[in-house]
């Protein structure tokens, strides 16, 4: 059964906060207990040394990258374009969630950028950048740059935003958190309405709640560009005004921001891949104190480190189940009639993941019934997932395997069509070099 989720808005940073709610099936956010960054194997507190963030600081600090301030807009182009964030990608949201909040408003929406393991968020007159970035091994990492002048510009590390981004939302790990909510005419959160979390699987009706929204969708039908208007009765929004909307420029100054868009397409991708990172970092350290514990175990016992537990198995193998299924979008909901973006976000996005033979990739949007041509994930490609422990790595390999090549005893897999699945394995065996020998024969 769907549960909406009634909370107060996030005190701290970061910028993911507003969409839809979807937790079905297995993959569920409660099923996640938090698990804790201060155990000796994970050390998510240590300084960070690996995350794009951090690489970029490190060549600020050493004069190989000098941050550019602009009047108005501070260091966010500079620092897009060194990070390599489209501005395509840029997405507008109104509610007041996030700790700039007296800055936000309808008429002064905070604008989101990302690429695959960087986000960027800005407010009108902010003091600072809200930026996460995606460490391979601990995950999010939260950061803000002060928007003052600076010879050398400093991330400052913000530790307070775990308050809210690392919960059994966030799939019990550091991570980000997407929300829809109910706002008033303010950007104000209707909380006693509920909110909503939302990945791939959400429906098209409970996404977007507190964002702007430019693009076509047909007949379906979603939360953004509107506000409740009866607090009395803060559920009933007016979808139909905020449907197919396609310029911004009558309902706020446009000239503010770096682009005049929202896009949905890049919503749609933003929204899909936040909670996988979450998912590549709780099997990461799942797998880590597994081993972990294993190795205590056999010390203790005097048995041979190499010695398998079945406990051990079982929960890296359950992780991994979890993994796979959002990789392969077992629970995506599909659309109904076509959608398209208006920034071009849809045309950038995919030319920069890598082809096979044939110019098909997995960053390939579909956009028709669903949001990708071939439904596995592109992250595959991800520092994040390269990280993987070779525990964990092993078992997904050999399930996706499977799966693909219909071995796979699961029903869970059934609705992925034969051609899909050939597609896929195709395309990974031409692009992907650390897959196992098997694949290859």
């Amino acid at each position: 059964m769907r549960k909406r989720m009634v909370s107060k808005p996030c005190p701290m940073l970061i910028l993911l906060a507003s969409m839809a709610q979807s937790w079905s099936g297995i993959g569920t956010a409660q099923s996640f207990p938090v698990l804790s960054g201060e155990d000796q194997v994970i050390q998510y507190q240590a300084p960070p040394k690996d995350d794009p963030v951090a690489r970029l600081q490190a060549r600020i600090d050493q004069g190989q990258v000098h941050l550019d301030h602009v009047p108005g807009w501070g260091y966010l182009p500079s620092l897009l374009k060194q990070l390599h964030i489209p501005l395509s990608s840029q997405m507008l949201v109104f509610s007041k969630t996030s700790f700039q909040q007296h800055r936000i408003s309808p008429q002064t929406p905070r604008a989101l950028y990302f690429n695959d393991d960087v986000y960027v968020g800005w407010v009108q007159g902010g003091e600072v950048l809200e930026v996460s970035a995606v460490d391979p091994e601990r995950g999010a990492i939260f950061y803000s740059l002060d928007q003052r002048r600076d010879v050398v510009p400093k991330f400052v590390r913000r530790e307070e935003c775990l308050q809210c981004h690392a919960s059994p939302k966030t799939q019990g790990v550091p991570g980000h958190l997407v929300r829809s909510v109910y706002p008033n005419r303010e950007g104000l959160p209707q909380l006693q309405a509920g909110s909503f979390l939302t990945d791939h699987s959400s429906p098209f009706r409970e996404r977007w709640g507190g964002w702007y929204v430019t693009g076509k969708h047909g007949a379906q039908r979603h939360m953004g560009n509107v506000w409740v208007l009866d607090n009395e009765h803060p559920e009933e929004l007016d979808r139909e005004a905020g449907a197919n909307i396609i310029n911004l420029r009558t309902r706020i100054d446009v000239s503010n921001y770096l682009g005049a868009d929202s896009d949905l397409v890049a919503l749609m991708v933003f929204e899909h891949q936040t909670r996988l990172h979450n998912l590549l970092t709780r099997t990461n350290w799942e797998t880590r104190l597994a081993l972990n514990q294993q190795e205590a175990m056999n010390r203790a016992l005097n048995r041979p480190q190499d010695h398998w537990f079945d406990s051990t198995r079982s929960r890296i193998e359950n992780q991994v189940d979890h993994l796979l299924r959002y990789f392969l979008f077992v629970d995506e909901v599909k659309l109904t009639e076509p959608v398209s973006g208006t920034s071009g976000f849809e045309h950038d996005f995919p030319r920069i993941g890598p082809q096979d033979h044939r110019g098909r990739s997995l960053r390939d949007l579909d956009l028709k019934t669903r949001l990708f041509r071939y439904p596995c994930s592109f992250l595959i490609y991800s520092q994040a997932f390269d990280a993987l422990p070779a525990a964990a790595k092993d078992v997904f390999y050999q399930r996706l395997w499977k799966v693909l090549t219909n071995q796979d005893p699961s029903q869970d897999f059934s609705s992925l069509a034969v051609t899909d699945r050939q597609a896929i394995l195709e395309i990974l065996a031409e692009t992907k070099s650390d897959l196992p020998e098997y694949w290859k024969r």
